[in-house]
Formats: C-alpha cells, structure tokens, sequence
C-alpha cells in the first residue's frame, strides 16, 4: 500500500512539475518573442468642422454616424452683412470625406471661427494606438508585425505593422499638474505607438478597445 501511495503521490509531483515548466516555458516565450498590452485602441485623426465667420448658424444638416464627402455644404450661417463676394464664407464645408462622430452644432445658435461644429475621422484611414510600458518601448522597432484583437469582434484575428513610436509619454500631455509635494509615488509611464491595420473587411469604430501584441524577434 505504501509503495502505490509513494508511485501516487511521485506522479502527481510529476505532474505538476511539468504543468509549471509548460506555464514558465509559455511565459518566457512570450515575454521574449511579443510585447503585449490591453492599453490599445481604434482612432485615427479627428478633423474639426468649423465656420469661417461668426454668425448665427441657419441650417445644419447631418446626423452622426453620416457620411459625408470634401467640401460638401454641412450647413449654412446668415450672411445678411456680407458682400456679395464673400457670401460663400457663410457656407460650412466638409474638410474631409469621412464619418461624422460627433454634432456639435444647434440651428439658431452664434457660431464663430474655430469653434467645433462637428468631428469627422476618415474610416479608410483607423489605425491601432498602442500605449506601450516605456520599460518595453525600447524593443518596438518600425516595420514589426503585430497581431490584433478587436474587442468589438470578439476572437477574430487581425494584424498590421507598427508606422510610428510615440517621443513623449501619454503623460505629457496630460492636462494634469505633474505632483511636487511629498506624496510622489513612482509608475510605469506609457508611450503611444501607431500601428496601421493591414487590409480587412470590417467596419471599424473609433475609441473601440483592442489588445496588440507586437513581434520584437
């Protein structure tokens, strides 16, 4: 009885020996072959529609959601004191051909130069913003291949090849005072890194989240 119970309790070691060499072999293959991160999502570069003067806007027709083509007529402000040679400054055009995500604009309000209307992103033009530990960053190299998840499409696979590394940390941008009290505490900061899709057939949302992992050997 003894001797089964020793062969037992041999082969469960066994087991689990070999259970965390498989765990510590899979570890150590990722962590050497892909920088990997969660910290990643869909965007592209968001162009603003604005008025070229400042006048009450008088007609605003899109919804979000619409696709709308350059130099399109979105809406059109009251030019009742402009000369008949700058009427066309009253007339809000599409600067791009893409998706308006966002409508900002109300019919009847006082708009004015630089002011948001609306936000377009060109959907022919996403791509993947990565934020990477800047513990890693130094492994990411321009033309590296990397797989994509998309949590929009659940396990469904896509790749693309990073374009571009961040030269400043997420944090640098951050409308938040840096601390210089007594109350630092040390973190991990996070430089963004630009990966173009390769071609799909899928239509993507800008702000969808997705998690990357980058071949660095």
């Amino acid at each position: 009885m003894n001797g089964k119970r020793k062969v037992i309790i041999f082969s469960v070691l066994i087991l689990m020996l070999a259970a965390m060499a498989g765990v510590g072999g899979y570890y150590w293959y990722e962590n050497t072959y892909y920088v990997t991160t969660e910290d990643a999502r869909v965007t592209g570069d968001l162009v603003r529609v604005s008025p070229q003067i400042a006048a009450k806007l008088k007609e605003f027709n899109i919804e979000e959601g619409q696709m709308v083509h350059k130099d399109q007529i979105l809406g059109q402000q009251e030019a009742t004191n402009l000369p008949d040679a700058n009427l066309e400054m009253a007339n809000i055009r599409a600067p791009i051909t893409g998706i308006v995500l966002k409508k900002q604009g109300t019919v009847g309000e006082v708009v004015a130069p630089g002011q948001m209307l609306a936000m377009l992103a060109d959907p022919a033009k996403l791509y993947i913003s990565a934020n990477i530990d800047e513990t890693k960053v130094a492994r990411i190299k321009e033309g590296q291949k990397a797989d994509i998840k998309i949590d929009e499409y659940g396990d469904r696979n896509f790749t693309g090849r990073v374009v571009s590394i961040g030269q400043a940390t997420t944090a640098t941008f951050s409308l938040l005072p840096s601390s210089t009290g007594g109350n630092f505490t040390k973190v991990v900061q996070k430089v963004p890194v630009k990966i173009q899709l390769d071609q799909h057939d899928v239509t993507l949302k800008p702000g969808t989240s997705a998690v990357v992992k980058i071949r660095v050997r």
